[in-house]
């Protein structure tokens, strides 16, 4: 479909985002070209004042309706928050369909989603957005029909009909993610009982989250240039350089403006980066506005509840590194070296990633001790729970039939420890 992208620019826009209106407008086409949508033309708006009936002039209104003509455009994108009445007039203003920034940011959420939780949780998201668009702009909304009982009695008109269905379906999905939820705190409580700390990718979409992902546990995820190319987060296990595993968790890209409802729908998912040990902020520093995207998905945590008491658990992945001229590329080294929380590194060539999982490990531990523990041969009971409740590093098989294992425990694991194994238990560092 060939489509027009609108850039709604406000005055204090600049000031709130901390970006231009071309980097805004270039983040609108990269949305819109990441559904397959073909772009005729594109410009900026500036807002002096928002119009309550359509946001933007009458003059910019009919100066854009004649490009949709001249190019035949089926879609207006409107990179802006529009209210149903706006894009109602709009569209029949332009006598084109017209998507808000949410309105794509769902429709690429769709088209993205693999999993069935991913699936319900964009149906969810979809349908309150759906709920608040019923007005009355085609003719089918203005018919009358019967109705029975508290079905909604005689006279209930079709978008009356329409919103109870649809608030029907919004509570079955609500019910239905309520499940998915108990579901995740189970498969939370069973990753507790193997004693393997969670690190999560989280970041802006597009800084390289997957191909990170990939680089770091050889897996085949999604990984392209591409706004949103993972939405259903993906989990594998990794060792870091002295044997210690880890669960590294792969989550959906944040961006500037991520609407309400879609936060909300995608909070299951998202609860996997509240729970996780570590939290590796993945940055595009190769970007001109890495700091203002760092802003944006520091916002999204903290409304997940992530912050300022938790920041000690967040390390800066800056990556992209190999994109940097090699000034910039100095400059950036020299600024990560003085800070612990920062890790300069390259995805694509894998420069600085040893380093940054170093920095993991020395991360998780801090909370965690290294123990020697000597069992009897025939003890598999204190064998079992030290693989089920701890994480073993090595066993020697010594000539006497005993066994002598290296260990590593937090603090609370290892007062139980010392209740069962006493003696035999000995602390190394």
């Amino acid at each position: 479909m060939v489509a027009v992208v609108v850039h709604v620019e406000p005055k204090s826009a600049v000031a709130e985002h901390g970006r231009s209106a071309d980097s805004r407008l270039e983040e609108a086409l990269g949305l819109t070209r990441a559904i397959g949508l073909v772009v005729a033309q594109s410009m900026v708006v500036p807002l002096a004042a928002p119009k309550p009936a359509t946001l933007i002039g009458s003059g910019k209104v009919e100066e854009i309706a004649e490009i949709v003509a001249e190019r035949d455009a089926g879609l207006v994108i409107v990179n802006a928050q529009l209210s149903p009445i706006q894009q109602r007039n709009l569209e029949r203003a332009w006598k084109a369909k017209v998507l808000d920034r949410t309105g794509l940011i769902l429709e690429i959420f769709g088209e993205r989603a693999s999993t069935r939780e991913g699936t319900l949780q964009v149906e969810l998201a979809h349908l309150r957005y759906q709920k608040s668009r019923l007005v009355r702009s085609w003719t089918h909304l203005e018919r009358q029909r019967g109705g029975f009982g508290f079905l909604g009695g005689p006279g209930e008109s079709q978008i009356e009909a329409d919103r109870r269905l649809i608030q029907d379906r919004i509570s079955r999905l609500e019910k239905q993610l309520g499940d998915v939820v108990k579901t995740r705190g189970l498969h939370r409580a069973g990753r507790s009982r193997v004693p393997y700390p969670v690190v999560a990718l989280v970041g802006y979409t597009n800084a390289g989250k997957s191909t990170l992902f990939n680089r770091l546990t050889n897996a085949q995820v999604l990984a392209k240039d591409m706004l949103f190319a993972t939405l259903d987060p993906t989990m594998r296990v990794i060792s870091l350089p002295h044997g210690r595993k880890i669960i590294l968790s792969d989550t959906v890209g944040f961006i500037s403006d991520l609407p309400t409802a879609l936060i909300a729908a995608f909070r299951a998912t998202l609860e996997e980066v509240l729970a996780a040990d570590v939290i590796l902020h993945v940055r595009d520093v190769s970007h001109p506005e890495t700091d203002a995207q760092a802003q944006d998905v520091l916002k999204v945590l903290q409304e997940l509840g992530i912050g300022e008491a938790n920041r000690e658990h967040i390390l800066e992945v800056w990556n992209k590194a190999d994109r940097l001229e090699p000034l910039e590329h100095a400059q950036r080294e020299a600024s990560a070296a003085r800070r612990p929380d920062c890790v300069l590194v390259s995805a694509v060539d894998g420069s600085g990633l040893d380093e940054l999982l170093d920095r993991v490990e020395k991360r998780l531990g801090r909370s965690a001790d290294l123990y020697q523990v000597t069992l009897d041969g025939a003890d598999g009971k204190g064998l079992a729970w030290l693989h089920r409740r701890c994480e073993v590093i090595s066993r020697d098989d010594m000539k006497d039939g005993r066994m002598r294992l290296d260990v590593r425990m937090d603090t609370d694991r290892a007062g139980q420890a010392k209740a069962m194994f006493g003696r035999a238990m000995r602390k190394m560092r």
